[in-house]
């Protein structure tokens, strides 16, 4: 493969749409089921290991096309890069379930921290209506946190794909 080596930008967009197109349906079935407001570990660690398998895959996939060389780097930019495109297809999600599926997603969740904080009895009446209200008046906060959070975890699995996968071309 010495003429043309692959693109990570390809990859990192096609890969990326996969695992988009991977989270909105699980997110779809959570919201079926009306499981899209708990804060279940369960729903969190499954869509911890579809982004690794995605971007682990992607990493690979890139490998085996490039005569099965795999620099640091290309990891690093193949995770950033699928992390980046999934987070925006999050997004967009995100905001069709706002704004069209459950108008009332910012409440529900401001209601749920409610009552935690309540629970907890740690926090005054005052502070915890702050917060409600606070969930509900800056939920637009959720969107760039959903694409930098997405960011930082593709590195780090690039990182890790990258110790894994990685192997040098022979300098001669």
């Amino acid at each position: 493969m010495e003429g043309n080596p692959p693109k990570t930008g390809k990859y990192a967009l096609n890969y990326g749409l996969i695992l988009g197109a991977l989270s909105v349906a699980f997110s779809i079935m959570l919201f079926i089921q009306d499981a899209h407001t708990t804060r279940s570990p369960a729903n969190q660690i499954i869509s911890i290991v579809l982004m690794a398998g995605v971007i682990l895959w992607g990493i690979y996939s890139f490998r085996k096309d490039n005569g099965g060389y795999l620099k640091l780097g290309e990891a690093l930019k193949l995770g950033a890069g699928i992390a980046l495109i999934s987070g925006i297809v999050a997004i967009v999600y995100t905001l069709v379930l706002v704004n069209v599926l459950d108008p009332e997603f910012p409440t529900k969740i401001a209601e749920l921290q409610r009552i935690t904080d309540q629970e907890s009895g740690v926090m005054s009446a005052e502070q915890i209506q702050q917060r409600y209200d606070g969930t509900i008046n800056y939920f637009w906060f959720t969107y760039p946190f959903i694409l930098i959070f997405s960011i930082i975890v593709g590195l780090i699995l690039g990182l890790v794909g990258g110790l894994i996968f990685k192997k040098a071309k022979p300098s001669y």
